[in-house]
């Protein structure tokens, strides 16, 4: 049997991700834990279980309940996972001190937590009860979709052009950047490095309209600094083939942001480096002969998205990152005025949350930005169904003090976007769901939630799901401010649960649900 580029693509990254999958959730641990045993059991396994834990568990991210996870993910996935950070090495789900294996955990702790985890962890994960059933409608969207692709679809990033209203988008396989008409009718732009999934559409130097693309590199998590940011030009009718490289040898970027940071009339940027293990936050200083001198603003993995904004009013752009591995959470990064920021953290996240995307927007019309929150990447070593993945809004108490006052149970949450979709003066929510439950509740892959009083909300399940598989989104604007929606279909690979044949279209490259809500 002869194998496409796609196939092959295929295998290699699923027998990548099985490789991987032991050691993935703890990726927020840079140093291995020094703490030696002052412990003395008292043969209560719960008691001794909850103490040790807490020695020993919380040494690089917030604390996982042990309801979290399954009794067989703690002890073939994420105990043998942590054991490198414990100093005991491992082999399958067998733990043993070599010589070298000095300090950490001793073997008879370890054997405790294993067994305090298998007496209170839950057999299954409980299935998530959403507040509010949703409703299949198509909620004034009307459906336009391009013609099918001579290939499947791995469509890994779309964004719109507001000011031409020209969508583009790229894909794992051509790692092109392609751009769509209002016919969509598409052409390729230019070819990148690696597949873009972050792009910021500017002026060049000589003024001309381009694009600045994030090229992750490697899209499965791995620690191979081949990561660059590029400029395209985007008025050329050719291809260009050889795009200005703005940052190279990153590891994994997914996100660029722009901001005058030391104001000195140049514009800065600044680099979400997700990477595995090793990456971080990192800020090019533009000099006036448009060159940049990097510095590094947190030497940390995990980065999802960052967003720019004065956050303390004192005329300084400041930055707010999420993080979404390891020791998850949201952190804000003030300016200190001197060429750096000072840190603190806003909210902490669960490790097995997988926080994916985060958007600031005033919900309830006081004022303050509130926070809208999606998480569900769900393809650590903890590959199951969670019922606390979902769509999350916190509202800003005051100083970015945070209260939950919303959540939606969404099976592998992957993206947000929040605008007054219907007109009506009050904010509402489109969500996107790579990770979905494709067996069970495949209508969870594209929400849109309609405000329909003081945070109620209506989920609508838009019947799009036999379309593709929705990881990219974006919104189109419209003079009547009710903006329509664009959609990039990963069609396969990454699925989470039994083996699935797809029954969704594996070559829309992307479709548009357009609003006719008046």
């Amino acid at each position: 049997m002869r194998l496409t580029k796609v196939t092959l693509y295929s295998i290699y990254l699923l027998l990548f991700v099985f490789l991987i999958s032991g050691t993935i959730l703890f990726n927020g641990c840079t140093n291995t834990t020094k703490t030696t045993d002052t412990f003395t059991p008292t043969g209560d396994t719960v008691a001794d279980g909850k103490k040790l834990v807490a020695m020993y568990c919380t040494k690089c991210h917030t604390k996982v309940p042990a309801n979290a996870l399954t009794k067989d993910v703690w002890q073939f996935h994420t105990l043998p996972g942590m054991a490198h950070y414990l100093k005991v090495s491992v082999y399958g789900t067998s733990f043993y001190k070599k010589p070298t294996d000095t300090g950490g955990i001793s073997l008879t702790n370890l054997q405790i937590i294993h067994d305090y985890y298998q007496k209170v962890a839950p057999d299954s994960m409980p299935v998530s009860v959403p507040p509010t059933p949703l409703i299949n409608d198509w909620a004034g969207f009307t459906l336009k979709k391009p013609k099918e692709a001579n290939r499947v679809s791995f469509t890994t990033m779309v964004a719109v052009n507001q000011s031409t209203h020209k969508i583009y988008s790229s894909d794992v396989v051509t790692t092109k950047l392609y751009e769509w008409d209002k016919d969509l009718n598409v052409r390729s732009v230019g070819q990148l490095p690696s597949p873009g999934v972050d792009i910021n559409f500017i002026k060049d130097e000589k003024g001309v309209d381009a694009a600045r693309v994030a090229c992750v590199g490697e899209f499965a998590p791995m620690d191979f600094p081949n990561g660059k940011v590029v400029s395209v030009p985007l008025n050329d009718k050719t291809e260009i083939t050889a795009p200005k490289v703005i940052a190279s040898e990153v590891y994994r970027p997914v996100q660029t942001v722009e901001g005058d940071f030391n104001k000195d009339g140049q514009t800065d940027l600044v680099i979400c480096a997700q990477g595995n293990k090793s990456g971080g936050v990192y800020l090019l200083s533009q000099k006036s002969d448009h060159s940049y001198t990097q510095s590094t603003i947190i030497k940390k993995a995990g980065s999802v998205q960052a967003r720019v904004g004065d956050f303390n009013n004192d005329g300084w752009p400041d930055l707010m990152i999420l993080f979404g591995t390891g020791d998850e959470g949201l952190w804000l990064f003030l300016n200190d005025r001197k060429g750096g920021f000072t840190e603190k953290n806003l909210l902490h996240f669960p490790p097995v949350y997988g926080s994916t995307s985060f958007q600031l927007v005033d919900m309830n019309h006081d004022g303050k930005l509130d926070l809208i929150y999606t998480c569900g990447y769900n393809f650590h070593d903890s590959r199951v169904f969670k019922p606390y993945h979902g769509l999350y809004i916190f509202i800003n108490q005051g100083d970015w003090n945070f209260k939950q006052s919303y959540f939606y149970p969404i099976n592998g949450c992957t993206k947000a976007i929040a605008t007054d979709f219907d007109g009506d003066g009050d904010i509402d929510i489109a969500t996107t769901a790579l990770f979905a439950d494709l067996a069970h509740k495949p209508n969870e892959g594209f929400i849109y939630f309609e405000q329909d009083k003081a945070m109620s909300f209506k989920p609508h399940a838009i019947p799009v799901n036999k379309y593709g598989r929705w990881l990219g989104i974006d919104t189109i604007s419209k003079p009547n401010g009710r903006p329509d929606i664009v959609l990039g279909n990963y069609a396969t690979g990454l699925v989470v649960g039994p083996n699935l044949k797809p029954y969704w279209n594996m070559k829309l490259p992307i479709i548009i649900l357009e609003n006719h809500k008046k």
